[in-house]
């Protein structure tokens, strides 16, 4: 069997393996008030060159809905594109820890906000009416769940339209690596400089073992989401451990060889099938995902051939790469792929 169901399916990179077990020397408080903790905070608000408040945290679900809770009140809304993680796949995580808030989803072209629309929503909100959800945050998926990757100049003009409302920007980057990666830039262009207020900064997708991290860029956001975490039982007991394998995730830029390599795994499939007769990309390659049309039947037989990957309907399958995804691995797809494609049933 060869695995393109998620990016959560592979290994840890054995980097962040050998961090913990460094990590599991001698004692340390718990809670956070740990050495690797504090160490934590330096080298993020050196990663992203301002002071910054990292918490661990367990999930990206917890990451997000957490994050989201901290700027929005139980009577607020947060726009979102109708496929973002938070609107299709987190059972309203958002609205449990904050109490309330509504998810609305705005147009949107391969997951991206078009800051037009969410002009218009905004304003047609019913801002300061009590009958009426008030307009809070809005959030931004980075890449976007299908596939495609916002440049800077787009994050910066949906943030525009954001603050000029009073509304703040929350950014889920479980693939925030493979973002930085496809566009080349700084973390820090990536995030605050173009807008972002809050960030959940992914690992587990792209080589981590277990939990993400939410990087806070807001001040004033940074206590509540201290508050909601420990309320929701979501504080790491021995957090040491959590730090030690994010520290050893932004090393060197480890986190960022890995996702060029998940990217660049998933740009070669597209090369090798992107002309194949009975086979159309549906979505931009500009991370580590394909959306791949195919006829049912064609599918059928994809998965039948030992290619684990999932289906999103009955002509579309979804293929992700990973930051240990081989050469092998992306030669037996493409073969598979050209072998199934003109199957009809």
């Amino acid at each position: 069997m060869i695995d393109f169901r998620s990016d959560n399916t592979g290994r840890a990179a054995p980097q962040l393996i050998e961090a913990l077990a460094a990590a599991n020397d001698g004692t340390a408080l718990g809670y956070g008030m740990d050495p690797l903790t504090a160490q934590l905070q330096e080298r993020f608000a050196q990663l992203f060159e301002t002071p910054v408040r990292v918490f661990p945290v367990p999930t990206g679900t917890a990451a997000n809905a957490l994050s989201l809770a901290a700027i929005c009140p139980p009577f607020g809304a947060v726009y979102c594109s109708a496929d973002a993680h938070i609107n299709t796949s987190e059972c309203n995580a958002t609205g449990f820890f904050s109490g309330g808030a509504k998810m609305v989803p705005v147009t949107s072209e391969f997951g991206k906000v078009d800051p037009a629309a969410l002009e218009a929503a905004i304003a047609g909100a019913g801002k300061g009416l009590a009958h009426k959800s008030q307009p809070a945050a809005v959030n931004l998926v980075q890449a976007t769940d299908l596939g495609a990757v916002y440049g800077l100049d787009e994050v910066a003009a949906v943030a525009k339209v954001a603050h000029a409302h009073g509304l703040k920007v929350h950014m889920d980057g479980a693939r925030f690596a493979n973002a930085v990666a496809r566009l080349g830039c700084t973390p820090a262009q990536a995030s605050w400089k173009s807008g972002v207020d809050i960030l959940s900064f992914g690992v587990t997708k792209n080589g981590g073992l277990l939990g993400d991290a939410i990087v806070v860029f807001a001040p004033d956001a940074a206590q509540q989401i201290g508050y909601h975490l420990r309320r929701a039982g979501l504080v790491w007991s021995k957090m040491r451990f959590a730090s030690a394998q994010i520290l050893a995730y932004v090393r060197d830029d480890l986190w960022l060889e890995l996702a060029r390599g998940a990217n660049q795994a998933a740009a070669s499939i597209a090369v090798l099938v992107r002309t194949l007769p009975g086979v159309t990309l549906v979505a931009p390659v500009e991370a580590n995902e394909l959306f791949i049309e195919m006829e049912p039947a064609a599918l059928d037989a994809l998965q039948g051939s030992g290619i684990l990957f999932y289906r999103r309907g009955p002509r579309l399958g979804r293929f992700v790469c990973r930051w240990d995804t081989s050469a092998a691995d992306i030669d037996a797809l493409a073969g598979a792929i050209g072998r199934c494609a003109n199957l009809k049933a």
